[in-house]
């Protein structure tokens, strides 16, 4: 089990004896992220095997994690004690019986996370960014940002985390869906940080670096899209330049208008400049998920 810590001194005792009661015999790595508290020391008396990252940012943990630690599954999940760990046997039941790459603690189709949230902007931003990925990769997904989840080994060895901070969640799950992996989904309990335990995610700065991620890999992972959009709103201004000079032409057999003339004629080469560019960037993309494809098929 993979704990990422960063000053969870009043919950990460809980969180060990949790999971050793409903997971017995099971190996809990508690990486410190230059924690100002008592973390480490206190993973360590209840039985943690305690190691540091020093580079800050819990995907820079993660990225260590995934590294150094060789399992069959993997289960992590927050320091803070606000996910259940009477859930974990569930969702690696789920992850052995579906075969999956993935299986992520959903918080949001029960209700939970909502009654126990706090924070309204955090309720908003989690819609926010479910809806967007849905739709731009076509999925169903409940839950984006959940830190509870159980990956495959094979998921670990492969993905390659490009990103710094809480934009992980955003970037695993778009991986995931972009090269087909198996991804499934078990509702769980949620429960509020306790007093005095403080959440590291800022909502503003936080929240618009998932949506810059999100923006970033849709362009990585689908850029013919991506740069259509920008093909078709060249091309629509271009039309609303363009067509008083062409209806003059055919008037007067003059154009009066020459400086949207011009305004026209270099946004329609915008336009077929940023279709080209997808087109090129999607033929790249495909190869390199065709590789991918190749990789995870070997591992």
């Amino acid at each position: 089990m993979l704990v990422p810590c960063y000053n969870e001194e009043l919950t990460i005792a809980q969180v060990i004896k949790d999971f050793r009661k409903y997971l017995p015999g099971i190996e809990i790595y508690v990486y410190d992220n230059n924690s100002t508290d008592q973390t480490a020391k206190i993973a360590a008396e209840y039985g943690a095997i305690v190691r540091h990252e020093f580079q800050q940012g819990k995907s820079n943990v993660v990225r260590s994690m995934f590294r150094e630690i060789d399992a069959d599954y993997y289960i992590m999940v927050d320091g803070d004690n606000t996910y259940p760990a009477s859930q974990a046997p569930i969702l690696l039941k789920e992850m052995k019986d579906k075969n999956c790459d993935m299986v992520v603690g959903d918080r949001l189709s029960n209700g939970t996370y909502l009654k126990e949230n706090k924070r309204a902007m955090h309720g908003f931003g989690n819609k926010l960014v479910k809806s967007l990925i849905n739709y731009i990769f076509r999925a169903e997904l409940k839950d984006i940002m959940t830190g509870y989840r159980v990956f495959s080994k094979r998921f670990v060895k492969n993905y390659p985390i490009m990103y710094q901070g809480f934009e992980l969640e955003t970037e695993m799950t778009i991986f995931a869906l972009n090269n087909n992996l198996r991804i499934s989904e078990v509702p769980i309990g949620f429960i509020e940080r306790p007093e005095g335990s403080f959440s590291k995610l800022n909502t503003y700065t936080d929240g618009f670096k998932v949506l810059r991620t999100i923006l970033n890999l849709f362009r990585h992972y689908k850029p013919l899209q991506f740069f259509s959009i920008f093909a078709v709103i060249f091309f629509i201004a271009s039309l609303v330049f363009g067509i008083p000079p062409i209806v003059e032409y055919f008037r007067y057999d003059f154009v009066y208008k020459v400086p949207s003339a011009i305004l026209a004629s270099g946004l329609m080469l915008f336009a077929l400049i940023s279709f080209t560019i997808g087109l090129v960037l999607d033929t790249i993309s495909v190869n390199a998920k065709k590789i991918m494809q190749i990789f995870l098929q070997n591992s």
